[in-house]
């Protein structure tokens, strides 16, 4: 898809032209931005500790669910250093080629985390195979320990995102790997109990395909989401049915055309639209063009598009 650049004319043989432009934020920092990066910085070190004594614990006891679960948490620690990387870049200011910025490095970075979570419930799913073959022994007390020290951190992590996540995929890509790493965590401890009470050591390897599995799901989710968007694919948060409305309900526009919805990072959305207007209904409402530019801005903030680039014309008369 060819998107307009913003600012860039439109041919065309109407009596009248005019295109506003809003730009919020593009290239500039978020009221959020501190508490994002904090975030971030926080969750990779907790769950770099986490990991480090899941693995050391995980090895010493034999728990195969408990190495799943370090694995996994290792992903969290490179996906969490990959998406603050892209999120920082993404702020940057477009310059030379790149005139929209580097919003979609998030993007990439979401697309990454999915790879890199689909890849660990594999691993995790091929050990547990071999495991339940040849079952080993297994030390149920620390494994109890560790799990119950997985849940709480990754549970914290994922709170220092606060609601801001919901709105951009890449934070949401690494909420995502932390909330799934704590139930992968209350997993591992139900099966480390149970094993200690009973003594059937199978159930370890058991418990670590239903994670791999649970681990492939949730990948497959995001893959799917951070596809669509590397296509341009209108956001999932953004209803296109009621920008369409949103914009034809404004006084004096009698139809939309052309409209483009796409996202210039996994937080912020552009939106091109050719609106033609009945001049003089405008004019009976008593509002100007640039009045009707500043109202049709304010809807669409209204409905998570920040960025956006409006053409009006001259509605043609027979």
């Amino acid at each position: 898809m060819e998107h307009p650049h913003p600012g860039q004319d439109h041919a065309g043989g109407h009596s009248h032209e005019s295109i506003g432009h809003a730009h919020h934020g593009l290239g500039h920092e978020h009221p959020g931005d501190g508490r994002s990066g904090q975030a971030f910085r926080w969750s990779i070190a907790l769950n770099t500790g986490l990991t480090a004594l899941q693995l050391v614990v995980g090895f010493s006891s034999g728990s195969l669910a408990l190495i799943g679960d370090a694995l996994h948490n290792l992903g969290d620690v490179v996906g969490l250093v990959l998406a603050w990387a892209a999120d920082r870049l993404s702020r940057r200011p477009g310059r030379g080629r790149f005139t929209y910025g580097y919003g979609r490095s998030t993007h990439l970075a979401a697309l990454t985390n999915g790879l890199l979570i689909l890849g660990a419930g594999a691993v995790v799913i091929v050990e547990a195979i071999q495991r339940l073959i040849e079952p080993g022994t297994l030390d149920a007390g620390p494994v109890v320990w560790a799990a119950a020290a997985g849940i709480a951190i990754n549970l914290l992590s994922a709170r220092l995102f606060g609601h801001d996540h919901h709105h951009d995929l890449n934070q949401r890509a690494a909420v995502l790997h932390l909330l799934t790493d704590a139930a992968v965590s209350v997993a591992v401890l139900f099966s480390a109990l149970t094993v200690a009470a009973t003594g059937w050591v199978r159930l370890d390897a058991l418990v670590a395909i239903g994670v791999g599995g649970a681990v492939i799901w949730s990948a497959l989710g995001l893959l799917r989401e951070a596809v669509a968007l590397s296509l341009d694919a209108a956001p999932r948060h953004v209803d296109l049915g009621r920008v369409e409305a949103a914009l034809a309900a404004l006084p004096g526009v009698q139809q939309v055309e052309e409209l483009h919805v796409w996202g210039l990072s996994t937080s912020r959305t552009a939106l091109t639209a050719h609106v033609r207007i009945d001049p003089h209904r405008l004019a009976a409402e008593g509002l100007s063009r640039d009045q009707l530019l500043a109202e049709a801005r304010g809807r669409l903030q209204e409905l998570g598009i920040r960025k956006t680039t409006l053409q009006l014309e001259d509605a043609r008369r027979d």
